[in-house]
């Protein structure tokens, strides 16, 4: 399984529950997905690292997967810690299985909450109205 991410770089995103962060190792394997801002950096300059080298990744979720993998993880319950953070990712880490992830510059518009749907429909109505 694959998916993508991009530095965040904004605190509002960094605090935001509805923008899941993901930490990687260095060979860009997920180590884990939260709603929570991790890592939590605790004798740094947060606005700083933000604008400078942000350790902060923000989950894309676009998935890509190997389709063996994808029926039997589809068999699978949710995961003790899927059902506490509502993130679908952590079934897979949960199961031993590896998320492996690339990250990008270019970010796309995620559709996350009712608020963010609210305003790809405004988007959509002003592109057809054009």
């Amino acid at each position: 399984m694959s998916t993508l991410a991009t530095p965040i770089t904004s605190r509002r995103e960094l605090d935001d529950h509805s923008c899941n962060k993901v930490v990687c190792a260095d060979d860009g394997r997920a180590l884990y997905f939260s709603r929570s801002t991790i890592p939590y950096v605790r004798d740094a300059v947060w606005d700083e690292l933000l604008q400078t080298n942000s350790p902060w990744l923000l989950h894309l979720g676009l998935y890509a997967y190997r389709s063996e993998f994808l029926l039997k993880l589809a068999k699978l319950p949710p995961s003790r810690l899927e059902r506490l953070e509502k993130l679908e990712q952590l079934r897979v880490l949960e199961m031993g299985a590896n998320i492996q992830v690339a990250v990008v510059e270019q970010r796309s518009v995620g559709i996350d909450t009712p608020e963010d749907y609210a305003r790809f429909v405004e988007r959509m109505r002003t592109r057809s109205a054009a």
